[in-house]
């Protein structure tokens, strides 16, 4: 199995704001860091893939993954292909009796199938998604987007 984490969240960075000429406003910034990890493992052979929504990247939260896989499939003997995060060197990681660890190559992301699932997840599933309803990841509500259109003469803005 080839395990990898990403991170999904949002980023918002208020500054720039239209006002007639020459008024020049002030805006306040306002910045805001809010996100998930997922952890991810997949099987090549049979496409299987093991997930978990965590809060952080850190050896704590790797043990609790790899536990969890170890227990999903107590009856396998599995080889765990990670790549060279910290915590994936970390002494304190210590996978479960029925799993072994191995290290990608450095600097080699593109040996890793994972990465894939992270790009297709960001490009088809997450890629401004906010309409209204809770973040599929982090469960924030967040305002509707409307679509930048340009108003034809005498029409108002839709609401």
């Amino acid at each position: 199995m080839f395990q990898d984490e990403a991170r999904f969240g949002r980023i918002n960075d208020v500054r720039r704001c239209w006002a007639p000429k020459p008024m020049r406003p002030l805006c306040q910034a306002m910045l805001t860091h809010e996100y998930t990890y997922a952890y991810a493992a997949v099987d090549v052979l049979s496409g299987e893939l093991d997930s978990l929504i965590l809060p952080h990247v850190n050896t704590h939260c790797m043990q609790l993954f790899l536990d969890e896989v170890g227990q999903r499939h107590p009856n396998e003997h599995i080889v765990m292909v990670l790549d060279g995060a910290g915590w994936h060197a970390s002494g304190e990681l210590a996978p479960p009796a029925n799993m072994r660890l191995m290290s990608l190559p450095p600097y080699a992301p593109e040996l890793n199938p994972v990465e894939h699932v992270w790009d297709e997840l960001r490009e088809k599933r997450f890629h401004n998604q906010w309409d209204g309803r809770p973040h599929p990841v982090t469960g924030i509500e967040v305002p509707k987007w409307r679509c930048v259109q340009p108003l034809e003469p005498g029409k108002e803005r839709p609401p």
